[in-house]
This record gives structure tokens, C-alpha cells and sequence, in this order.
């Protein structure tokens, strides 16, 4: 996505065909913006493409700095300004690697994997495990808590990285998904 003058890509993943479409792209500034640490997926390759030429860093949580060059990397700590803007925020009692993005650019909210939109469309608190009446009252009782702040926000847009985005109604889904229960698939 572009911001102002700066693309931002968000967990890229990226095959041969899309890099020239992302080249096209190129503003004054690259961000890429890892949330949460195995998803770094293609950020090495694409900050070694780009950014000798073009500033900018890798950006997110600590996790994901240790499976990439430190030279490459910028930790985005929870409630500090990124690039464009972009605010991480720390979920999860205790809390979790992931950190949730908000892109104030688009009224967007990006999640690694906590929140995904499941096989009929819907955006869900994920879990990998079955879900069993101690786990349900985990989400509810202490994870869902967590995601309340990210409620405040002018949400437009939910982007996951596991399923559509929601790009329609996106708060009331956010909502929803908080409030309900956990979705389970084995990832």
C-alpha cells in the first residue's frame, strides 16, 4: 500500500511476476512491516532489492529481528510512531509475540495471526487448537481484553494475513470478532 510518498508493504509475500509491480510502486521511502516474527517471509529479499538505494528498514516486533540482518532492522515498539504513522500494538496476556499494525494512511488494522477471516468470510480470534471450554474462557476472560484498545480506532479496513480482508463494515467485524468466540483451524 501507498502512504503519502512511502510504500509500505506489510508481511510481504511475494513471487517473481508481482517484484516489477512493486517496483512501479517505489515512492522516496520503503517500509516493510513484519507483524509478527515467522512472518518475515520475503522482507530479506525485498530490503536487499531495494533499499541501498532507497531509505528505509524492515520494521516489527524483536522476534522477527532475529531471523533477519541486523542492519536491516528497526524494532516498531508498541504505541511509538513507525513509518507513515504506523502504530504497533502489544496483544495477548502474557503478551504475545504479534504485534497488531495500525495504518492511520488507510484506516487500516494488519494482523499476523491473531485475528484471520475464516472459511465463511468472517473475522475471528484464530486458534490452532481445539477448542475446549478452558480455552474458549482464556480468549474471552484475557485475549479478547487485550484487543480492546484496537476497538477505539476508525477502523475501515482489516487486513489478514490468513483469509480475505475485510474491507466492508471492518469495525463491526472487528467487533464481532472480539467479542465472540475463538475460531479453530489447524494451520
Amino acid at each position: 500500500m501507498v502512504a503519502d510518498r512511502d510504500l509500505l508493504l506489510v508481511d510481504p509475500l511475494v513471487t517473481p511476476e508481482v517484484l516489477g509491480e512493486l517496483d512501479a510502486l517505489l515512492g522516496d521511502r520503503v517500509s516493510i512491516l513484519v507483524t509478527i516474527g515467522y512472518h518475515v517471509r520475503s522482507a530479506e529479499l525485498l530490503w536487499k532489492r531495494w533499499l541501498e538505494d532507497v531509505p528505509g528498514k524492515i520494521h516489527g516486533p524483536p522476534h522477527a529481528g532475529r531471523r533477519l540482518p541486523r542492519k536491516a532492522f528497526s524494532e516498531l515498539k508498541p504505541g511509538e510512531d513507525g513509518p507513515a504513522g504506523v502504530r504497533a500494538f502489544a496483544i495477548g496476556r502474557p503478551v504475545r509475540g504479534e504485534r497488531p499494525l495500525w495504518l492511520p494512511s488507510h484506516n487500516a488494522l494488519a494482523f499476523g495471526d491473531a485475528l484471520v477471516t475464516n472459511l465463511d468470510g468472517e473475522l475471528r480470534i484464530w486458534i490452532q487448537d481445539p477448542l475446549t471450554e478452558s480455552r474458549a474462557a482464556f480468549y474471552r476472560d484475557r485475549f479478547a481484553p487485550t484487543l480492546a484498545p484496537l476497538l477505539d480506532l476508525p477502523v475501515e479496513r482489516v487486513l489478514v494475513t490468513h483469509g480475505a480482508p475485510v474491507m466492508t463494515d471492518a469495525a463491526a467485524a472487528l467487533r464481532r470478532a472480539v467479542e465472540g468466540p475463538p475460531w479453530y483451524h489447524r494451520g
